[in-house]
């Protein structure tokens, strides 16, 4: 997510920022990028391939931000001030089921669900919405203390990230930041953390700007593994799919679903050299 979000980005002009970002995300040449070292720096994190399983449509026009899997139905957060939505949808069909518009001057972020509570991160409005997930009902509005960017819930905690290369544990219920942590890969910070999903044990995130996903060890920040999106990028060719943002995990199936902003498909994908 650009620090700057005046609204979608061409597709040429997302292409060089990509371009400009990738060595500062990740602190090195792109040699780094794919797990060997560069300039005599130590190798970073291995890097395995995302194989496309599946494919469904996904509406083109969502700016996601958050994205997460309960009960056979996709829970989307989409950004933009006077577009922004929290939103539920038919993974198969991408049919949007129930829809909460936010208020236009909000632009909407991370999304956790937490039991049974959907938990909504804004971007610079210092507020996070909760509401119920089967009513969609808003049970209430709270504040935060800095930029929201993605959001996920290892089951008793949140975790946040804010665009940095730190995490933050929050309180589910308070929302009281309990600690950070510094994401690294070999000792080089990881910044720009965005989308999150917490997955058997290990935090997944975006990076912004990156077609990447890096597995992360909650509790030391080490970035163990990279998940490369080059042929989710390959196929979205001739369209306007801006960066990867949106990781959701379908546990009783163990499907690793994935989108992005202004993304006209959702995919189902397997890791290369991981069981499914």
């Amino acid at each position: 997510m650009a620090r700057s979000r005046p609204g979608p980005l061409p597709a040429v002009l997302m292409a060089f920022l990509i371009m400009a970002v990738v060595p500062e995300v990740f602190g090195a040449a792109a040699g780094t990028l794919s797990g060997t070292p560069g300039g005599g720096e130590a190798p970073g994190a291995p890097v395995r391939e995302a194989r496309i399983v599946r494919e469904y449509p996904h509406d083109r026009n969502a700016y996601t931000q958050g994205l997460l899997f309960r009960a056979g139905f996709i829970y989307e957060s989409t950004g933009l001030h006077g577009r922004s939505t929290l939103r539920e949808v038919t993974p198969e069909s991408g049919t949007v089921r129930r829809v909460h518009r936010m208020p236009d001057d909000q632009f909407g972020e991370g999304l956790a669900l937490c039991g049974e509570r959907l938990i909504q991160l804004t971007w610079r409005s210092g507020v996070i919405h909760v509401y119920d997930r089967k009513s969609f009902r808003l049970r209430g509005s709270f504040p935060y203390p800095r930029e929201g960017w993605g959001l996920a819930c290892d089951g008793k905690r949140l975790i946040a990230s804010d665009g940095t290369d730190r995490l933050h544990v929050l309180d589910p219920r308070t929302f009281r930041t309990l600690r950070s942590v510094a994401v690294t890969d070999a000792g080089r910070p990881v910044s720009r953390l965005n989308e999150l999903e917490f997955v058997e044990g290990r935090i997944l995130a975006n990076v912004w700007g990156s077609d990447r996903i890096a597995r992360i060890h909650p509790d030391s920040g080490r970035v163990e593994g990279w998940i490369d999106l080059a042929a989710l990028r390959q196929r979205l060719r001739g369209t306007t799919a801006e960066t990867a943002n949106g990781i959701a995990w379908d546990a009783a199936r163990r499907r690793l679903l994935v989108t992005g902003k202004l993304w006209p498909l959702l995919f189902d994908v397997n890791i290369d050299g991981l069981d499914r």
